[in-house]
């Protein structure tokens, strides 16, 4: 499948390992996004894979260093990019089909530098005093991501009229994530919740460590996180009109993308909020039955386009 989509996208075959590397980290770390990836033209596949292998080859430095600079090694990513976009190709593959895919769809590279930008804060911040501190954060490390997507996944109308909602949905994918990974964001000791609406509920960081150390739910906590739930459900539904302005073959994708992230808020309510015990996770099952319908719409959608 891989090759068909390949072909239909005219990648150069000098790109073809570049790009199915980029799939690959797709396929293997963004199970959510990769099936419903799915669901797009064949030809517009692998643009989403190279933006989402890059995001997450990057994130990895971060999160999961090997030994060394951390720092030097997005520094050097960065000047690597910087140089493939000027001269048009990359020694690196995933930077290789990254640059050939920014050619193609015309994306704009500032995006890269206020990703690379929130990486980087990442080795030095450990915490967020509130939310407008936290919002800065996650311009760079989300919602540009759906600035980068919208010009692969075409708009029905001005692309500029649809990009705060392709930013929203970004943050409400981004805001999910913290809530689901609060422990092991713990363990690597960050907390990606505003201090301030934490403190509200008079829980901190001790408390929260606290609850990472026993798997046990302080009332006070969940009452905190009830509250940021709340918060990134109110983000879903300001981002939820952006997929009518999207191309109709590209919708079914989106909306699949969108409810298999927001039922994650579902799962980690269904656990009594408590994500110290349990990881929330979407069943393969509910996953499937969800892209199933999806998947009939796009077909349905390609072909009346």
């Amino acid at each position: 499948m891989s090759r068909r989509e390949l072909a239909a996208a005219r990648i150069d075959p000098r790109l073809h390992e570049a790009y199915t590397r980029c799939r690959t980290l797709n396929a293997r770390h963004g199970r959510t996004y990769f099936l419903a990836t799915r669901l797009l033209r064949p030809h517009q596949r692998p643009a989403i894979h190279a933006l989402y292998g890059f995001a997450r080859y990057t994130d990895d430095l971060v999160d999961h260093p090997s030994p060394g600079d951390v720092g030097e090694r997005l520094a050097r990513v960065q000047a690597e990019l910087a140089d493939g976009l000027r001269t048009g190709r990359s020694a690196h593959p995933v930077l290789a089909a990254l640059i050939d895919t920014t050619k193609r769809f015309g994306i704009d590279p500032a995006f890269y530098a206020a990703f690379l930008a929130s990486m980087r804060m990442d080795l030095t911040v450990t915490g967020y005093p509130d939310r407008a501190s936290l919002r800065r954060y996650v311009h760079g490390s989300a919602e540009v991501i759906g600035l980068q997507l919208l010009p692969v996944l075409g708009t029905v109308g001005d692309p500029a009229e649809a990009a705060p909602y392709a930013a929203a949905l970004g943050e409400a994918f981004q805001l999910t994530n913290f809530l689901r990974d609060i422990a092991e964001d713990l363990d690597r000791g960050r907390v990606y919740l505003p201090a301030d609406e934490l403190r509200a509920y008079d829980v901190d960081r001790e408390l929260l460590a606290w609850c990472r150390r026993t798997t046990r739910l302080d009332a006070r906590v969940r009452r905190a996180l009830a509250d940021q739930i709340a918060f990134t459900r109110a983000v879903y539904r300001r981002a939820r009109p952006g997929i009518a302005m999207l191309d109709p073959v590209s919708r079914p994708c989106v909306a699949t993308a969108f409810s298999l992230y927001a039922r994650i808020l579902d799962r980690i309510e269904d656990h009594g909020h408590n994500v110290f015990h349990v990881r929330a996770r979407v069943g393969g099952g509910e996953r499937l039955a969800l892209a199933g319908g999806a998947a009939a719409r796009a077909l349905w959608a390609r072909a009346v386009g």
